[in-house]
């Protein structure tokens, strides 16, 4: 099924319509986030290069003006407008990696009216979905405090396609592997992975199981160590290590129970076996609250396997964001709903020291010591440069994450840092609002005068 099809029915029949109208002048959209979930200090961008790769593609054929039609349930004439059209526009973004805030356009779209608006919904899924699993998977590296993290994420993902992008972004924001080997081969991101507890079932005994294992593979091997008392399990394993003496990098996994009071007697076990290199790998419903509390305690545990609750984002699984016109023709446009008011004119970020950042209008100078976050990554349908490499994307990250205030990176309880608007795009807003006003009489009840100009 073609892309341009995975689409909300009302972008087709606004694109016809502007069509039909010879609506054709360039309009810039802004995608950004109205407010930060419950529990968030900061977002991570993500989502913008394989948003690049789709409007590149992007092409409306003659199955696809089938469909519409189809859809709407009228002859395929009436579509007929919609065939050819393709995207030539222009897209400013913050590249992926970054941290950004409320209010902030992760992405800009200028571009005949009909195109921008007939890929709103794509975009929107595509960075909605990837900012929020990015941003939890970034808070899990918070609480890591340094040590590995792990992607386990793709068995209980919402579908194998969201699962390819968890393991993406978990490496974008820095963990060292994933289980998911079709995201391993695809993103060059090394794969990881231990035994389940059937294959421990499956033999006679704990030490059968892992000593056949072994056998399978002679290389650093982790065994699974909580089938059934785990203190036997890791004292079993621990023999089967010493006897096979199989190196250095091997480890044992704790899936269950109290990882951290589990994770001190299984350590004391292992050291007083004389294997004081082995790790201790915690699994099982893990996420950045249980990492803390486990860092926090000092469990000596090594590394850490994250799966659903960072996969799905559990505790935050959606951005309200949105994806509105802010100017059509040259002429910049807002929306005066109640609660969702927008602001006009294409815009830029304009980063400051410790995130104080300023919302400005897309020409204006940058504020003295503030560096633009927005960039031109597209302009005539095309790709201004090479597609971003993750090396680059975990570079911002970290330097991002650096300069985050403190109490934006907290676990618990955080505080966003609040943006403000420019002088210029405070004025602006002011005067768009005021026209608006005086042309539809809105925000006036019956008998107000209005307002002086």
């Amino acid at each position: 099924m073609s892309q341009v099809t995975t689409t909300d029915l009302y972008e087709v029949t606004m694109a016809l319509s502007y069509l039909r109208e010879d609506m054709r002048a360039p309009a810039t959209f802004s995608l950004y986030v109205r407010d930060l979930p419950p529990g968030r200090g900061f977002l991570v961008a993500a989502g913008l290069e394989p948003a690049l790769d789709y409007l590149a593609r992007f092409r409306v054929g003659r199955s696809d003006v089938q469909e519409f039609a189809e859809a709407l349930k009228r002859p395929v004439e009436d579509l007929a407008p919609l065939r050819g059209l393709s995207f030539d526009g222009e897209v400013r973004a913050v590249p992926e990696g970054r941290c950004v805030l409320a209010g902030e356009p992760l992405l800009e779209v200028t571009a005949p009216l009909p195109q921008a608006q007939l890929v709103e919904t794509y975009l929107m899924s595509l960075l909605c979905h990837q900012t929020v699993i990015a941003s939890k998977a970034a808070r899990c590296v918070l609480a890591a405090d340094g040590r590995p993290l792990v992607d386990f994420s793709l068995r209980r993902a919402h579908g194998p396609e969201a699962g390819l992008q968890a393991a993406r972004l978990c490496a974008l924001v820095g963990f060292a592997g994933t289980s998911n080997v079709a995201a391993a081969r695809r993103y060059g991101i090394p794969a990881a992975g231990t035994m389940g507890h059937s294959y421990v079932e499956t033999f006679a005994s704990e030490e059968q199981a892992f000593r056949f294992f072994a056998r399978t593979h002679p290389g650093p091997v982790t065994f699974l160590v909580d089938t059934y008392d785990t203190e036997q399990g890791v004292a079993t394993a621990a023999r089967v290590l010493r006897d096979l003496r199989l190196g250095p990098g091997c480890a044992i996994r704790l899936d269950s129970g109290d990882l951290g009071a589990l994770a001190r007697r299984a350590r004391a076990a292992l050291d007083e076996a004389g294997l004081r290199d082995v790790r201790i790998i915690a699994s099982g419903g893990l996420d950045e609250y249980a990492v803390a509390a486990l860092v926090r305690e000092g469990a000596p545990i090594d590394a850490y396997a994250v799966g659903t609750r960072v996969g799905t984002a559990a505790d935050a699984p959606y951005l309200d964001a949105a994806y509105k016109l802010v100017e059509y023709d040259g002429r910049p446009v807002m929306k005066l709903s109640a609660g969702k008011a927008t602001a006009p004119g294409p815009k830029q970020v304009f980063r400051g020291p410790g995130l104080r950042d300023v919302i400005g209008l897309a020409n204006e100078e940058p504020p003295v010591g503030t560096e633009p976050l927005l960039r031109t990554v597209m302009r005539g349908g095309l790709r201004t440069e090479p597609p971003d490499t993750p090396a680059a994307a975990r570079a911002r990250f970290r330097n991002d994450l650096a300069a985050l205030p403190e109490e934006a990176r907290l676990i618990e309880g955080p505080t966003a840092p609040l943006p403000v608007a420019s002088t210029r795009l405070t004025v602006l807003a002011t005067l768009v609002r005021h026209r608006i006003e005086a042309r539809t009489g809105a925000g006036r009840r019956p008998g107000d005068t209005a307002p002086d100009r």
